[in-house]
C-alpha cells in the first residue's frame, strides 16, 4: 500500500510540474504575471516553513531576508550587467548569499531566546531594517528605491513574460527540491527535534543554539532567493519590502496551507496570492475575507487545507464513494450557504458605509437611502427582505452543518469499507 501511495504521489507531482510548464499557453498574458507572483510566494512560504513549521520557531520578520535578497540581486544586476561569472539566470544566487549572511547574524541573536521572545526579536529586527532603509540611500535607494534591467544571457533576452516565468519556475522547482532534500538529511531530522524538544537534543550532546542559527540562516537563504526572483520579475525594489505585511503574508501562506505538510505552504501561497490578485479588483474587503479564512482554518482545520484534503481522501478510501459522496455534498452545500451569507452581508455593509455612498445620502436626505447595486440587483438597505435573505442563507447553512455532522458521525465507529470487504 505504501508503494502504491508513493507511486501515485510521484505521478501527481509529475502531472503538476507538467501543468506548470504548460501554463504559459493556457493563461492570458495578464494572468501569467500573477502566476509568477504565485511561484515566488510559494518559495517564500516554504522558506518560512523551514523555520516555523519544521523548526518550531515562529518568525514575524521574515520579510527582512526577502527584501535583502531583492536589493542584493538588484545591485548585482547593475554591477555585472548579466554577464561574467553571474549571468542573469544565476542572479538569484546573490540574493541567496545575502540572505544567508544576514540570516547568520540575525539568527545568532534571535535564537538566544525561544517562544514569543524569539518572535518579538525577529519582528524588531525587521522593523529596524524598515526604519533604516529610507535613510540608507546608497544601499536601498531611499524612498524612491532602486531599479535594474534584465540583460540577455545564454541566448535568451528575458524580455518576455514567458521567459521570466520559466526562469522563475526553474529556480522555484530547484529550491523546493533542495528544501525537500534537506528534510531527509540528519540536519532535517534535528530540525524536527528542535521543534519537539530542544532540551533533549542538548542532553544528547547537540548544541541547540548552533542548530537554530543554522536552520535560521538556511531559511533566510531561501527567502533571499525568493527576493532575488522578485527583483528579476519586477526589476525594482523599494523599502516597503521590509514592511510587516510581507512577513504576515508568509505566516498566512504557511498556516492556511498547513505547516505540517511540505507542500502545504505552496497550496496556501497559491490560493491566497490568486485571491489577492482577483478579489482586489472585485471588492475592497478582500483583506477581511483573507482574515476570515485564516481564523476559520485555525479554529476548525489546524493542520491546514492540506490536512483537510488528506482527511477527505482518507475518509473516501475508508467509506467508499457511495457512502462518502452524499456526506461531502451536504458539507459542500453548508459551506456554500454560509459563504454566500457572509459575502452578501459584508459587501452590502461595505457599500452602505462607503464614503461615496454616505456623500450621496447627505446630498439628498429627503429621498432616503438610495438602493445599492449588488450581484446584478438593486437592494433597498432598509427593506426587511434585503436582510432576510442573508439571514435565511445563514440559518440554512447552520442547519446543513448540523446535518452534515450527524451524517459523518453515523458510522464513525463502523469498520472501513476496505476492511469490511476483506
Amino acid at each position: 500500500m505504501s508503494q502504491t501511495r508513493r507511486a501515485s504521489g510521484l505521478l501527481l507531482l509529475i502531472l503538476c510540474v507538467a501543468a506548470l510548464c504548460a501554463l504559459p499557453w493556457l493563461l492570458p498574458a495578464g494572468q501569467l504575471v500573477a502566476a509568477v507572483q504565485m511561484l515566488i510566494a510559494a518559495l517564500f512560504a516554504c522558506a518560512f516553513n523551514l523555520l516555523a513549521g519544521q523548526g518550531g520557531m515562529l518568525s514575524f520578520g521574515h520579510a527582512a531576508y526577502f527584501g535583502v535578497g531583492t536589493f542584493a540581486t538588484i545591485h548585482a544586476m547593475n554591477a555585472l550587467g548579466g554577464a561574467g561569472l553571474l549571468p542573469t539566470p544565476l542572479m538569484p544566487l546573490a540574493g541567496g548569499v545575502a540572505g544567508l549572511l544576514f540570516g547568520l547574524v540575525a539568527g545568532w541573536f534571535a535564537t538566544m531566546r525561544a517562544g514569543v521572545y524569539f518572535s518579538m526579536i525577529t519582528l524588531a529586527l525587521a522593523e529596524l531594517l524598515h526604519a533604516l532603509a529610507p535613510h540608507l540611500k546608497g544601499v536601498f535607494g531611499g524612498e524612491a528605491g532602486l531599479s535594474a534591467m534584465r540583460m540577455p544571457a545564454w541566448g535568451f533576452t528575458f524580455g518576455s513574460d514567458v521567459e521570466v516565468y520559466f526562469l522563475v519556475l526553474a529556480w522555484v522547482l530547484a529550491s523546493l527540491a533542495a528544501l525537500y532534500g534537506l528534510t531527509r538529511t540528519p540536519l532535517g531530522r534535528l530540525t524536527l527535534g528542535l521543534r519537539e524538544n530542544a532540551h533533549r537534543l542538548r542532553y544528547l550532546g547537540y548544541r541547540p543554539h548552533t542548530l537554530k542559527t543554522l536552520v535560521f540562516a538556511l531559511s533566510a537563504m531561501f527567502a533571499g532567493i525568493a527576493g532575488g526572483l522578485q527583483a528579476l520579475n519586477i526589476e525594482a525594489g523599494n523599502y516597503v519590502l521590509f514592511e510587516v505585511k510581507l512577513s504576515t503574508d508568509a505566516v498566512l501562506f504557511a498556516y492556511i496551507g498547513g505547516v505540517n505538510a511540505f507542500l502545504g505552504p505552496v497550496l496556501g501561497a497559491a490560493i491566497l496570492t490568486f485571491l489577492s490578485q482577483t478579489l482586489a479588483d472585485i471588492t475592497r474587503s478582500w483583506l477581511l475575507y483573507q482574515g476570515i479564512l485564516f481564523v476559520l482554518v485555525m479554529l476548525f482545520v489546524p493542520d491546514g487545507l492540506v490536512g483537510l484534503v488528506q482527511r477527505a481522501a482518507r475518509s473516501l478510501r475508508e467509506r467508499g464513494p457511495a457512502s462518502w459522496l452524499p456526506r461531502a455534498a451536504v458539507s459542500a452545500a453548508a459551506g456554500l450557504l454560509l459563504t454566500g451569507a457572509t459575502v452578501f452581508t459584508v459587501e452590502l455593509l461595505q457599500r452602505m458605509f462607503a464614503r461615496d455612498y454616505r456623500a450621496l445620502l447627505e446630498m439628498n436626505p429627503e429621498a432616503g437611502w438610495p438602493p445599492i447595486a449588488l450581484f446584478g440587483h438593486e437592494w433597498a438597505p432598509l427593506a426587511p427582505l434585503t436582510w432576510l435573505i442573508p439571514l435565511a442563507m445563514f440559518a440554512a447553512g447552520l442547519a446543513a452543518c448540523r446535518w452534515a455532522l450527524a451524517l459523518w458521525r453515523d458510522d464513525a465507529d463502523a469498520p472501513p469499507v476496505l476492511e469490511a470487504a476483506q
